[in-house]
């Protein structure tokens, strides 16, 4: 008897002590398998009562226009046609399977195009008093670095004088070399004591010191090491001085090329290999005109100011409580997007950007800080005349409204939707599935949804696989409420 009891004792408690575990095991993979089930006895209980519903009110193929609804309700089916799909933007590749996905959570500041401070605009200035008797631009051309600008004829007298100075300094030079050659050669005869000569020879020391102080004068006056050896060499003065559009990134504002034809250069040919090479390069734009033919200016007043905008900033607003995660995405060197609105409806991403530096000071009204962002731009047009002016549009202009989209963190095997794919109704979140030749509403629970993206949940509502529309939601949820509603009554809103 003992022995009996003792032995079905032992049977009890191998059995809870195989039924913990398996029970654990059950639960902790709950998340796996309840929503197949669910899913599988929901379709099911939808397939008996549609049968159900059939039988009950005779309800044969023809009533139903000759398609097969199993597997459909009709409260949250929706069968479109093929213009309705076009309508709403369903094209082939908007109804694709769902798959699971990594998705790096952002952080969307606002933004503006911005240009580069000390980079973008170059002022080019007078570099020496006379008059204007040249201008070869026009306000909204684009030109080259190395393009003729401005002639200006001097008429200074401190430049007239210094010239002078210059050019009469060189003359006795000449003649005090000359000379020293005469009493050289009569001194090896000794005809004349060597004292002479070593007089001459301190006279043209002198006059070379002379020399280069009167060369350096030049050169502080505004001309170029190449005007000043042109003054050397030709032995006149220079009546005329050419400014030139200055070479990228150089704020010196002017470049000297004394040695150039003056002409006026123009535009190759569209469609020439010159044009290609040429549309490849960046380019000035005149942003803005000082001066007219024929205008007095001293040295230093501005002739024009140019505008180079082939690197420009996207400057953001953050606030200061999200200086931490910015500062995260600079050290790691993730890369931003950018988000740029063509229009009401349509919208640019701008991949692969680079934080350049965050700014050092905080707002005291706003509380908020800058973010720079580099940009680059490119040429979307070109327009040249028949005269050769060159004008140029690009992409991106100071002053367009953006939006940055800085990463914060990644999440790993999600289920992924464009907004446009979820349509909200009260508390409920919904998509649409394609099953055969209709659109079936389901529910889902958006984990996360920003400007671009909806993370779904993965609770079994849809399933990696499933095709679900990537757009037009919310129009089929219209079409759902108003075949559920009836007619709209054209008396609604009006007073008999």
């Amino acid at each position: 008897m003992n022995q009996s009891k003792l032995k079905q004792n032992w049977v009890w408690i191998l059995f809870f002590l195989i039924l913990i575990p398996v029970s654990f095991l059950v639960w902790s993979t709950r998340n796996q398998w309840m929503p197949t089930v669910k899913n599988m006895t929901d379709n099911g209980q939808s397939a008996s009562h549609n049968d159900q519903h059939a039988a009950e009110d005779g309800h044969s193929d023809e009533d139903h226009h000759g398609h097969d609804h199993a597997g459909h309700e009709e409260s949250t089916s929706l069968e479109l046609s093929p213009q309705a799909r076009k309508n709403i933007g369903l094209t082939q590749g908007k109804v694709v399977p769902i798959k699971l996905q990594s998705f790096t959570r952002t952080l969307t500041i606002p933004a503006i195009v911005a240009e580069r401070p000390g980079k973008t605009r170059v002022k080019v200035v007078a570099p020496m008093t006379g008059i204007v008797t040249n201008v070869n631009v026009i306000e909204g051309e684009a030109v080259q670095p190395g393009r003729e600008l401005f002639k200006i004829r001097l008429t200074h007298e401190d430049l007239v004088q210094a010239q002078a100075a210059f050019l009469k300094t060189l003359g006795e030079l000449d003649v005090e070399n000359k000379e020293i050659a005469r009493i050289k050669e009569i001194t090896d005869k000794g005809v004349i004591a060597g004292k002479v000569l070593l007089e001459r020879q301190y006279a043209k020391e002198k006059l070379e010191a002379i020399l280069k102080a009167q060369r350096e004068a030049l050169l502080l006056h505004g001309f170029s090491e190449g005007q000043v050896d042109q003054i050397r060499d030709t032995r006149r003065l220079i009546k005329e001085h050419q400014v030139y559009a200055p070479q990228l990134h150089d704020q010196s504002g002017e470049v000297q090329l004394p040695n150039v034809a003056i002409q006026r250069i123009s535009a190759p040919a569209p469609g020439s290999q010159d044009y290609s090479t040429a549309s490849q390069k960046s380019m000035f734009i005149v942003q803005s005109l000082n001066i007219t033919k024929g205008d007095f200016v001293q040295a230093g007043d501005t002739l024009c100011v140019l505008a180079d905008y082939q690197e420009l900033y996207i400057k953001g607003q953050a606030f200061e409580q999200e200086a931490d995660e910015l500062t995260r995405c600079l050290e790691n060197k993730w890369p931003v997007e950018a988000i740029q609105e063509i229009n009401d409806k349509e919208k640019e991403l701008i991949k692969n950007l680079k934080i350049d530096y965050l700014d050092n000071q905080i707002e005291t009204d706003a509380r908020v800080f800058s973010v720079y962002v580099d940009l680059p731009n490119t040429i979307e047009h070109e327009n040249v005349r028949k005269a050769g002016e060159r004008f140029i549009t690009w992409r991106f202009k100071p002053g367009q409204r953006m939006q940055l989209r800085i990463p914060v963190e990644t999440w790993q095997k999600q289920i992924v939707l464009p907004v446009e794919a979820v349509v909200t109704e009260g508390a409920e979140n919904f998509v649409f599935q394609e099953n055969g030749d209709h659109f079936d509403r389901r529910p889902v629970h958006v984990l996360y949804k920003d400007q671009l993206w909806a993370v779904i949940q993965n609770d079994g509502a849809i399933f990696p696989g499933d095709k679900i529309a990537l757009t037009g939601a919310h129009q089929m949820q219209m079409a759902l409420k108003n075949k559920a509603g009836g007619a709209v009554d054209p008396h609604a809103g009006h007073n008999h």
